[in-house]
């Protein structure tokens, strides 16, 4: 090949892919890396680099410390997302390596076909690899398998140096439990070595935990866990982060080997949660801050106290509002909660869960009879939701919301309609001038038609997506609103418990109790829905699809 069919080669390929789109997807592991690390800027530079020469324009880029084994990953979600809504936002990811990307081979083929079918391609810096040939698409699974195999050997290799270095008695870099604190013990090398010490004033509510939980604060007697947490949070005490405590919190610390001088090492699989078998944990020597007798009573007293062993207080069985009604205050769900009066009489309130277990310092709370609150949402929607003409009205609120929303539509498909036909029109005037012999196919000719082909092909594109989101309009009858609503009255007055509670669950979102009001709010597009399925007459069935819950415009 000559010189000169070498530099057309190259400007034809420079034409084909100049005004691309692309973004970084820039990863280390850990968040100490990116903090101390230069592998972020060494990543971002190359691709800078890279896009410059490919002319490809940077529209941004994504960062992220974490590990590529699996894809929970925040930053690598967003950017799956935001190439996949639609809108194609970019035509490229670029990454350091394909391990940068992911370190799974059957979760990266799974990902690289998703965003394939959206027009969007990974291109690797340093593995230059061409999918439409099959000689390199298969070695760039082979690449992905020698990646996870590596993943997996280092990860083999450093939990078997952190198990020895916990063998040693030393702190292998997690938080430290409340009660301690990291302190150096020796350095080895660059590496320092840190062992748990007790912290004098965290040790002292580590103890009061115990005791309240055994023994009470002297007033009363021993208390149970959500007790511990309420008395906790009411006298100001807090995590080291600040925060209040929490049935979850206290209930480790009073199950903790730790406090007993035996920490666990390497219990749990980090990915799974699952229990290691017991010849894989190691267990680490530190300062004791509770008595082993006493923490054997605590664990016989949670034995006792368990659910399993013991029934709960808090009833959950079949109410009406469940998983419905909250504290408007703290947005926690109000359970139902019973009490015994003098006379035997049970009385049965939905109660702020959150206040119940963390005490009125962090929700004040708010108790409503069951009774009361059930009769006050079922017959403000018999009275007024399910009346045709409140229907009606909401009903052609929505209509209206999408007649707007059509007419914008409208005018954009025009607009679009318009530069399609403004493209074709200027590029079959240039094939005119080329045809008759007017004007010769030079550099400058030649970059105009590339952009006019570009224009008119980004328009069309746009335009099928737009067309894509144009719906029919919808007329209800008004004879169809009286009869759903008239069906919807007798349901919610007749009906039994679990049916109403399904209609309920299926037309509503949440139901907010405040200390004056009770708001009820739900989905315009879901009520519609529900009208129209009762024309088709499978009203029950529809109105249970989750699916109708995408809309979430509220309907107090």
């Amino acid at each position: 090949m000559s010189a000169r069919d070498r530099k057309t080669k190259l400007k034809t390929k420079l034409l084909a892919t100049a005004n691309l789109r692309a973004v970084l997807y820039l990863r280390v592991s850990t968040g100490r890396q990116a903090e101390h690390q230069l592998s972020i800027p060494d990543q971002r530079s190359q691709g800078v680099s890279r896009c410059s020469v490919e002319r490809w324009d940077i529209v941004g880029e994504f960062v992220e410390a974490s590990s590529a084994t699996d894809d929970k990953r925040p930053i690598f979600q967003q950017m799956i997302e935001r190439a996949c809504d639609g809108e194609h936002a970019f035509d490229i990811i670029i990454v350091h390596s394909y391990s940068r990307f992911f370190r799974d081979s059957f979760e990266q083929e799974f990902y690289l076909r998703k965003l394939a079918k959206h027009g969007v391609k990974v291109v690797s810096l340093t593995q230059p690899l061409n999918d439409n040939d099959p000689t390199q698409a298969m070695m760039r699974k082979v690449i992905a398998l020698f990646d996870e195999y590596q993943s997996k050997e280092n990860a083999k290799h450093v939990i078997r140096t952190m198990k020895e270095n916990a063998r040693q008695g030393f702190w292998n870099g997690s938080v430290a439990p409340l009660g301690y604190r990291l302190v150096e013990a020796e350095q080895r090398g660059t590496k320092i070595k840190k062992v748990l010490a007790i912290d004098p004033v965290e040790a002292e509510t580590v103890q009061l935990i115990y005791k309240l939980y055994l023994h009470g604060d002297g007033i009363s007697g021993a208390l149970g866990v959500k007790e511990v947490v309420k008395w906790l949070n009411q006298h100001g005490y807090r995590t080291r982060r600040g925060q209040t405590f929490g049935v979850g919190t206290v209930h480790k610390i009073l199950t903790s080997t730790t406090y007993i001088g035996q920490c666990k090492f390497n219990r749990r699989s980090s990915r799974t949660g699952e229990q290691k078998p017991d010849d894989e944990i190691v267990t680490v020597a530190v300062p004791a801050i509770i008595k082993p007798d006493v923490f054997e009573q605590v664990q016989r007293q949670l034995h006792a106290r368990s659910p399993q062993v013991v029934a709960p207080r808090v009833t959950t069985g079949p109410i009406l509002l469940t998983g419905l009604a909250i504290c408007a205050t703290c947005q926690g769900g109000m359970t139902l909660r019973t009490g015994t009066s003098k006379s035997g009489t049970v009385h049965r309130y939905y109660t702020c869960s959150t206040c119940a277990r963390k005490g009125k310092t962090v929700c004040k709370g708010r108790s409503i009879p069951m009774d009361k609150l059930d009769g006050l949402v079922t017959d403000n929607l018999v009275e007024r939701l399910f009346q045709p003409s409140r229907l009606a009205i909401l009903l052609a609120s929505l209509s209206s919301r999408r007649a707007e929303k059509a007419e914008a539509l409208s005018a954009r498909i025009t607009s679009l309609q318009r530069e399609v036909t403004d493209a074709d029109d200027k590029l079959k005037r240039l094939y005119r001038l080329i045809e008759d012999g007017l004007t010769d196919i030079d550099d400058v000719l030649k970059d105009r038609l590339n952009t006019l082909k570009a224009d008119r092909d980004r328009a069309r594109a746009a335009l099928e997506r737009t067309r894509s989101h144009e719906a029919p309009s919808i007329q209800i009858d008004p004879a169809l609103i009286e009869r759903f609503g008239r069906a919807m009255r007798e349901k919610f007055t007749t009906g039994s418990v679990p049916f109403r509670k399904a209609y309920l669950q299926s037309l509503i979102d949440v139901i907010e109790v405040d200390d004056t009001q009770i708001r009820i709010k739900g989905s315009k597009d879901v009520l519609e829905r529900a009208v129209l399925a009762g024309e088709a007459g499978s009203a029950e069935g529809s109105q249970m699809s989750t699916r109708w819950r995408a809309g979430r415009d509220s309907n107090p």
